[in-house]
């Protein structure tokens, strides 16, 4: 039950049947409960009594504040005395969507009502529920200290800290200070609070969007760490502002003094939280040097400002698809402007994954996976099988410890993924670690190079060729390796020009200059892949049509069973910024013996159709004749001319008709080609082992041009069909 909840249980407030005004019952007062800055209001006032102690009769809302000529209205104070005559405490509450700089505004202006009130307001808290600050304050001395929290009801002194592992558990002691725990929130607080701490770090200028985004990853990678670390019962969190006491200031000292001490001793508390928080680094790092290969590069200042925003969320016991929710979608919303090209349509990323019979022993790989979007649909997909086996997980403790590694395992152990840019590497890790692990098996590489060298590189020796179950990925289109830039393009079969059955004698082989990524990663996908493994690949539809690409489809048909081809509409990428028409293409691996059988064969249908159409034969005839029609023409030229040979090979007269004369034998090669193609695709079709192909057009796949969604999603039926496909196979 939420503090609202248990807020009208308790009679201490009523909220309106359309939930559009809130009345506060102990004054009477009925307030606007649209408005963002109510909710945090109403939620801070039932703290205050709920959770400190403090008595609602004590408690003035909206109490007026002269401020010289002006009156203003401070939003909670809590009063000492039954009469509401000695304030005590001063609570300034802003809307959850507030900046950093109206936040320090805030600040001022709650400190400037606690010394305009009558008598002594001894402690001042400001809140937009996502953010805190605390101060104690003292009039006589014109003096503010920080602290980590106010006191409760009947408590003098303040620890110089707040959360502690197992506070629930610890016993309560009259008149001292009672610790929090971590607090499990929900998706949209937790969203809102990873896209503030974002903000806040690159909108002074000092950061861009782009780099705050990779330091509040390396910062959420710690805070994790935290929670994960033994501690005893009752020992405070590192990732948490912890106050100094010293230096004080005292009645005697003049306003730069008491700046001067105030700076000091934040100064302090900033640097002995930047240590804590790069320790916890560290360590971290120690486990897994892959997750982030670069140091920390936030000022103290800025490690503050992000541990304010996360330091009393819990987000180990938060439920993994809501925290894991709240990071898609604050790292879609930057990606979606930064990194578009890594992003690729959840819809499209759910088709494909759902419909390919991963299970839990999987070994699953996306070998460009951006920011991990298919390795997280495939543990999810892995998650809700464990709950299916183990539905009672959350009650019987047997049940939970299996179906946690059932689907942890997979995750720690079966999902891999390789990525080139670092930095979307390092998203796609974070973004694996909220969903509680698996990261350690999330590279930074390039998807094209070797096994071997992924290893060395990376040390991580789970990246072995034809050992993946699965590979789901939407590689990069239209960029080019060239040989020149990338020696590994000589080792790939579709990176050398293709053997031509039809050429007259044998050509050394030849490497392309340049070959297409898109082109690669196929062949690369059949490297990892197992024999009888599947790839779900998104491509351009030119590898699917293009005359251009025949040798590409040749090699598919060789190296895969081809089980599905389903083609997206034009507009499924635009979203991110590309437009290129694609279809998913889904492909079986052949085991070697039945490679072999065809391959063997198609060359035994190529051997057949030259011996039976005498190819050579011909093609040599041909050569013959014409040399005698070139020879007589010349004979002729010379007798007409009075000219020599040689002379007779220059005139114009014999250009013109050489050329016409060989462009007539070049069409009837050609036309003889062309009439040997069409034999061998027809012999092809009635020699070579049929089956059907899985074929499906989706012109609407829930969402629009603009990522807009829409009513309609038709890869969920066509989804429902190839799984079925797929299981008769």
């Amino acid at each position: 039950m939420n503090l609202i909840e248990q807020g009208i249980q308790k009679g201490l407030i009523s909220i309106s049947e359309d939930k559009s005004r809130i009345t506060y019952l102990n004054q009477n007062k009925t307030r606007n409960y649209n408005n963002p800055e109510e909710k945090v209001q109403a939620e801070t006032f039932l703290q205050l009594v709920q959770t400190y102690g403090y008595s609602a009769e004590r408690i003035k809302m909206f109490v007026p504040v002269t401020m010289g000529r002006e009156i203003k209205e401070a939003d909670i104070i809590v009063y000492k005395d039954d009469a509401c005559l000695e304030p005590y405490i001063l609570v300034e509450c802003k809307k959850e969507e507030v900046s950093e700089a109206e936040f320090s505004q805030a600040i001022e202006q709650a400190y400037s009502y606690a010394f305009a009130l009558p008598g002594e307001v001894k402690y001042v808290w400001v809140t937009s529920k996502i953010r805190q600050e605390y101060f104690e304050v003292d009039k006589t001395k014109n003096s503010r200290n920080r602290l980590p929290d106010i006191p409760q009801f009947g408590v003098t002194t303040v620890a110089n800290y707040k959360y502690v592992y197992g506070a629930e558990y610890l016993p309560e002691e009259k008149g001292k200070q009672k610790f929090f725990g971590l607090s499990v929130i929900e998706q949209s607080e937790l969203t809102k609070r990873f896209k503030q701490a974002h903000d806040a770090l690159w909108a002074g200028g000092q950061l861009n969007p782009s780099e705050a985004f990779d330091e509040l990853d390396k910062l959420i990678f710690c805070k994790i760490w935290d929670e994960r670390k033994d501690r005893r019962m009752g020992e405070p969190y590192d990732f948490q502002i912890i106050t100094e006491t010293e230096p004080k200031s005292e009645k005697g000292d003049t306003e730069e003094t008491k700046k001067q001490k105030e700076i000091k001793r934040r100064n302090k508390e900033n640097e002995t939280l930047y240590k804590r928080v790069t320790a916890l680094y560290e360590e971290g790092r120690k486990k897994d040097a892959e997750v982030f290969r670069d140091n920390i590069r936030l000022t103290p200042e800025k490690i503050r400002t992000v541990v304010g925003y996360l330091e009393n969320v819990n987000l180990s016991d938060t439920d993994l698809d809501s925290k894991g929710r709240a990071f898609e979608t604050f790292m879609t919303d930057y990606f979606r402007g930064n990194f578009g090209q890594y992003f690729t349509p959840r819809p499209i990323v759910d088709f494909a994954v759902n419909v390919l019979p991963i299970t839990n022993d999987s070994k699953v790989l996306d070998t460009s996976c951006g920011s991990g979007g298919f390795l997280l649909y495939a543990l999810d997909k892995v998650r809700k099988q464990a709950t299916e086996f183990y539905p009672n997980y959350k009650n019987d403790t047997k049940q939970y410890d299996r179906w946690y590694k059932y689907w942890h395992d997979f995750a720690s152990n079966n999902l891999y993924g390789i990525e080139i840019n670092e930095q979307i590497s390092r998203a796609a890790k974070m973004n694996m670690i909220i969903h509680d692990d698996g990261h350690t098996n999330v590279i930074t590489s390039d998807g094209l190079v070797d096994e071997k060298h992924i290893e060395e590189y990376t040390k991580n020796q789970g990246f072995k060729y034809n050992s993946f179950d699965f590979i789901v990925t939407n590689p990069p289109f239209g960029s080019t390796v060239r040989q020149t830039e990338k020696a590994y393009l000589k080792t790939y079969k579709l990176g050398k020009k293709e053997d031509d059955w039809l050429a007259l004698k044998s050509s050394p082989e030849t490497i392309r200059e340049n070959q297409n990524t898109e082109i690669l990663f196929i062949e690369q996908g059949y490297n990892f892949l197992k024999p009888n493994g599947y790839m779900a690949i998104v491509v351009p539809d030119g590898i699917l049509t293009n005359s251009s690409m025949q040798y590409v489809r040749n090699q598919i048909e060789n190296w895969f069973r081809i089980v599905a081809v389903v083609s997206m509409p034009q507009t499924a990428f635009m979203a991110t910024g590309a437009g290129v028409k694609s279809s998913v293409l889904f492909l079986r691996k052949w085991d070697k013996t039945h490679e072999e059988e065809f391959e063997n064969k198609k060359k035994e249908i190529e051997q057949k159709i030259l011996t039976d159409s005498h190819y050579k034969e011909q093609i040599e005839a041909w050569n013959v004749e014409k040399t005698k029609k070139q020879k007589e023409k010349v004979s002729e030229l010379v007798e007409k001319l009075g000219i020599t040979s040689s002379e007779a090979k220059k005139t114009e007269e014999y250009k013109q008709w050489n050329s016409e004369l060989s462009e007539e034998y070049r069409e009837k090669i050609d036309n003889l080609k062309g009439e040997l193609a069409e034999n061998y695709l027809e012999s092809k079709q009635s020699e070579l082992p049929d089956y059907p192909i899985f074929m499906a057009i989706a012109e609407d796949i829930g969402y629009d041009a603009t990522g807009k969604p829409t009513n309609k999603n038709e890869l969920i039926e066509i989804g429902n069909e190839l799984r079925k496909f797929i299981e008769s196979l």
